[in-house]
C-alpha cells in the first residue's frame, strides 16, 4: 500500500464558461486530492461536476472554453501544455471513465484490441501486455480467457462493458483517475465487488481518484472526502464523515434528504386484477438461453419491481414485454387479451398501452431531432395529431420535471439526468397503462430520482402499471408493492416487498441485500 500525503492532483480556480453566450458553467473550483484518495465530487445533473470532471483532463464540451485555472497532475501544468503534450498525458497521467460505456467503447473492434490500446507503455512486450490486460480483467471480475477477449461490446451486457471502460481506465496505473457514474449500469453485486476494486486500486498504486456521482450512497461508502457542487460551484469540501454527520450548507442537507433508505415496512396493497400476465416464457439469443420458465403477473396500478445481477434477464424480460425482443417463447396477455410476442404483430391501441423507457437515454434520443419533436413523433403515430401540440409536449415534459423551455433544445444540449428525462416524457405523453421501466432512474441525481418516484406514484395512482427493472434495492421498497428477484434467467424470488426485504427466503436475495449499501445520515428519515 502507497503511503504518501503528496498531492497529485491540484485544482485552483478553474473557470468554464459557454460560447457565445458567456454564461460560467464552473466558477473558481479549487481542489485537492493526494495519492490513494478519492474525492467524491457530487451535485444535481447540471451542477457542472462531469465538465469539472473533462477539465482535469484538459478537455471541455463543445461551445465550452475553460478560461481561468491551474490544473496540475502529478506537478504538470495541463494549461502549459501543447495539444500533443496533452495527449500523452492522457490515459498514462490521468485517465478517465465515463458514464456511458456503449458509447465510449468501440463497437468495431475487439476487447483485446481496444484494452491493449489502452496501456500507452512501448516498453512493454506482447507477452507482457497481455499479461496486464487479462489482470486488470480479474480485477474488474470479468472473464480474462481469449474467449472473452474476442468478443465485441454489443456481446456484452451493460454491466460487463462498463467493467470494460473500468478495466481500460485503470490499466495503465495513472496517477489521477477521473471517474463519471462508472457504477451506473451496475448491479449491486457488482457495483460493491468494482468500489472495493476501486479503493484498493487506489489504495495500492496511488492513484488520485476523482469520483463523479449522484449516489451518495456510494460516495459515502467509498470516498475519504466529498465536494458538494450547486451551479457550478464548490458549496461544500471536506471529509467524508463530517459532510455526511453535519453537512452546513442547505443544499447539501436536501440531497441528503433525497437518498431512497431501506424500507422494510411496506405494506401489502390490495390487488386490482391483473393487467400483464405472463405464462412459461422463455427467451434467448440465438443458441443461447436467458430466460426459461418465466410467470408473472403485473395488476393495474401496481409497480412490479425486477432485480438481479448484470446478465440475470432483466432487461431480456422487459424488452419482451414491450414487444422489442424476437428470441421469445411463452404467453403474454395485456388486459385479458393475446398479446403478441412480436411488436410489429400488435395493434396501434396495444402498442400505445403499453410503452417502453430504456436504460441509456444517450442512445435512445435521435440527436439531431429537437426535444419537441421527440415528445410528438411517437404521440402523433400512436395517438393522432394535438389540436394543441405544444399543450402536449410541455404537460409530458412538467410530468417528467422539465420545463417547457426545453422543448427547443436538442438532446446534446442537455446533461444526462436531462436526457433521461426527455425519454420518460416521450413515453407518459401517449398515456400508457404499462410503462416498462429499464433502469430509468440510474442516470438521475437523488433529488431528480425523488420527483420522478413521486410522479410514478401519481401515475400509479391514475392506474397505470409499472414494470420497474432497477439493480438499486433501496429504490425497490420505495415504489414497488411487489418484487421478483433474478438469477440466471429464472425467478428465485417472487412477492410482496415487505415480505421478500424483511424475509428473504433465497440465498441469493440475501446476498443482493448484503452488498446493497445501506445509507442512514444522522437525522435522515425514509420517506
Amino acid at each position: 500500500m502507497t503511503e504518501t500525503t503528496e498531492t497529485v492532483l491540484s485544482v485552483e480556480g478553474l473557470t468554464v464558461i459557454g460560447r457565445p453566450s458567456d454564461v460560467t458553467i464552473v466558477g473558481d473550483v479549487s481542489l485537492n486530492v493526494r495519492r490513494g484518495e478519492i474525492l467524491g465530487l457530487v451535485g444535481e445533473s447540471g451542477s457542472g461536476k462531469t465538465t469539472v470532471g473533462l477539465a482535469l483532463l484538459a478537455h471541455r464540451k463543445r461551445a465550452t472554453e475553460i478560461t481561468g485555472g491551474v490544473v496540475e497532475v502529478a506537478g504538470r501544468d495541463l494549461a502549459a501544455l501543447d495539444e500533443r503534450g496533452v495527449r500523452a498525458l492522457r490515459g498514462r497521467a490521468v485517465a478517465y471513465i465515463p458514464q456511458s460505456p456503449a458509447s465510449a467503447l468501440n463497437p468495431a473492434l475487439r476487447l483485446r484490441v481496444q484494452l491493449r490500446e489502452a496501456l500507452h507503455d512501448d516498453a512493454l512486450s506482447a507477452a507482457e501486455i497481455d499479461a496486464r490486460v487479462r489482470e486488470v480483467l480479474r480485477e474488474v471480475a470479468l472473464p480474462d480467457d481469449d474467449a472473452f477477449l474476442g468478443r465485441y461490446p454489443h456481446q456484452l451486457s451493460g454491466g460487463q462493458q462498463q467493467r470494460v471502460a473500468i478495466a481500460m481506465a485503470f490499466v495503465g496505473r495513472p496517477d489521477v483517475i477521473v471517474m463519471d457514474e462508472p457504477t451506473t449500469g451496475l448491479d449491486v453485486t457488482t457495483q460493491a465487488h468494482v468500489l472495493a476494486t476501486v479503493r484498493r486500486m487506489t489504495r495500492e498504486y496511488g492513484t488520485a481518484g476523482i469520483y463523479v456521482s449522484h449516489d451518495m450512497a456510494v460516495v459515502a461508502e467509498l470516498a475519504d472526502a466529498i465536494a458538494v457542487m450547486y451551479r457550478g460551484a464548490v458549496v461544500e469540501h471536506g471529509p467524508t464523515g463530517e459532510v455526511l454527520a453535519a453537512p452546513r450548507h442547505d443544499y447539501t442537507r436536501t440531497l441528503l434528504a433525497a437518498v431512497p433508505r431501506m424500507r422494510t415496512d411496506v405494506p401489502d396493497r390490495e390487488r386490482d386484477g391483473d393487467l400483464l400476465r405472463i405464462a412459461g416464457l422463455s427467451a434467448g439469443y440465438g443458441r443461447t438461453s436467458v430466460l426459461e420458465g418465466i410467470d408473472l403477473t403485473v395488476a393495474r396500478g401496481e409497480c412490479t419491481a425486477l432485480v438481479g445481477e448484470s446478465g440475470s434477464g432483466k432487461t431480456t424480460l422487459s424488452r419482451t414485454v414491450a414487444g422489442l425482443h424476437r428470441g421469445a417463447v411463452g404467453d403474454l396477455w395485456f388486459d385479458g387479451a393475446p398479446l403478441a410476442l412480436n411488436g410489429r404483430r400488435r395493434t396501434v391501441e396495444q402498442r400505445r398501452r403499453v410503452q417502453y423507457v430504456f436504460q441509456n437515454p444517450y442512445e435512445a434520443l435521435n440527436p439531431r431531432k429537437r426535444v419537441r419533436d421527440l415528445v410528438l413523433g411517437p404521440y402523433r403515430h400512436l395517438v393522432g395529431r394535438p389540436d394543441d401540440p405544444d399543450r402536449v409536449v410541455a404537460e409530458a415534459l412538467e410530468r417528467a420535471a422539465l420545463p417547457a423551455s426545453y422543448a427547443d433544445r436538442f438532446p446534446e444540449q442537455l446533461s444526462g439526468g436531462e436526457r433521461q428525462r426527455v425519454c420518460i416524457a416521450r413515453a407518459v405523453a401517449t398515456g400508457p397503462d404499462l410503462l416498462v421501466c429499464d433502469e430509468i432512474t440510474s442516470a438521475l441525481d437523488v433529488s431528480v430520482q425523488a420527483e420522478i418516484v413521486a410522479l410514478l406514484r401519481g401515475l400509479q395512482d391514475e392506474g397505470m402499471a409499472l414494470l420497474f427493472v432497477t439493480h438499486n434495492i433501496a429504490l425497490v421498497s420505495n415504489i414497488a408493492q411487489r418484487v421478483a428477484v433474478l438469477e440466471r434467467g429464472r425467478i428465485v424470488e417472487y412477492g410482496p416487498v415487505g415480505r421478500v426485504m424483511s424475509e428473504p427466503s433465497h440465498g441469493y436475495t440475501r446476498a443482493l441485500l448484503a452488498d446493497t449499501p445501506d445509507f442512514a445520515p444522522e437525522g435522515a428519515t425514509a420517506d
